[in-house]
């Protein structure tokens, strides 16, 4: 009996949905980072079993939506949260439920799919009795299918996460081939990963401010060349990320390129650039530019 379905990741902003997606997946597939709203759209990833195929879709954080840029990311999780086989809703252990939390879970009261209450980060609670109350807080919120704790830091309580999974996906034949990982192209992958080197290593009020977009990308036998721009929406944010002698940008690009060397499996020279592009958030033409949909070069 074979098994295989869509199980969407959802949750508030910081929950840790991007590192459980690429615990899952056994490897870096989604950008991480100890800032709000790291993840901005979808990011697919296939997993296979001996008697499974599971499509995660890690999904941005729920969150409210003041801007034209975070209103498409809201749109994005609400049309990743329909038609699923499975809803995990990933909550940080070590914090208490609030009205933002009630207010994100009463988005998947609306889906007839059954969730998963994942509460994770439970590495840093010593007293495992403690996560019962927290069970019976989110139960006061709504009844899910099950209450599993899990650690996507370390591991702990995914390979019951998974079981669990695999025992609600419907029978089914697999819908992608055993090599297939994810649906983001090259181009995506390696402009994440250059926003999660600015968003680790620029000062805090520049990363809601960062885009980046790949601009050209030629590939030959020895050599993989890769132009990008980093884009912020002022001039103080592009002197905080070239750096004093461009040594910011500098470090920024040797750390990007090689992670991409190693994701990819190939030398890289990456090249970046950084303008300014006033309230970009607000740009229909640019958020469809910088929308990995529209991105070739796979």
């Amino acid at each position: 009996m074979f098994r295989t379905g869509f199980v969407s990741i959802l949750g508030r902003p910081n929950a840790g949905k991007s590192t459980l997606l690429n615990a899952m997946a056994g490897t870096k597939l989604a950008i991480v980072a100890p800032k709000p709203q790291t993840t901005r759209t979808t990011v697919q990833a296939v997993v296979n079993l001996p008697e499974a195929q599971i499509v995660f879709v890690d999904t941005p954080g729920i969150h409210k939506s003041d801007s034209t840029f975070n209103r498409r990311m809201m749109d994005t999780v609400r049309a990743a949260a329909e038609d699923r086989d499975l809803i995990l809703y990933l909550a940080d252990a070590t914090v208490e439920p609030k009205a933002e939390e009630e207010q994100a879970v009463s988005l998947i009261k609306k889906l007839e799919a059954p969730a998963f209450l994942v509460l994770n980060k439970v590495d840093r609670i010593q007293d495992k009795r403690w996560l019962l109350e927290r069970i019976r807080e989110y139960q006061a919120i709504h009844e899910f299918a099950e209450y599993i704790p899990v650690s996507a830091l370390n591991g702990d309580g995914l390979a019951d996460l998974k079981r669990s999974i695999v025992a609600r996906l419907p029978e089914g034949e697999p819908m992608f081939p055993p090599d297939y990982l994810t649906d983001q192209p090259e181009r995506f992958l390696v402009a994440e990963l250059v926003r999660e080197k600015v968003l680790r290593m620029a000062q805090q009020e520049v990363p809601h401010a960062v885009a980046v977009l790949v601009d050209q990308w030629e590939e030959t036998p020895k050599i993989t060349r890769i132009h990008a721009t980093v884009y912020v929406e002022r001039p103080g944010q592009k002197a905080i990320i070239i750096g004093a002698g461009g040594a910011m940008l500098k470090k920024i690009g040797t750390a990007a390129r090689k992670e991409a060397e190693e994701l990819l499996d190939r030398k890289i020279y990456l090249e970046l650039f950084v303008k300014i592009r006033e309230n970009w958030r607000e740009d229909p033409r640019f958020l469809n530019e910088i929308d990995w949909r529209s991105m070739t070069g796979v």
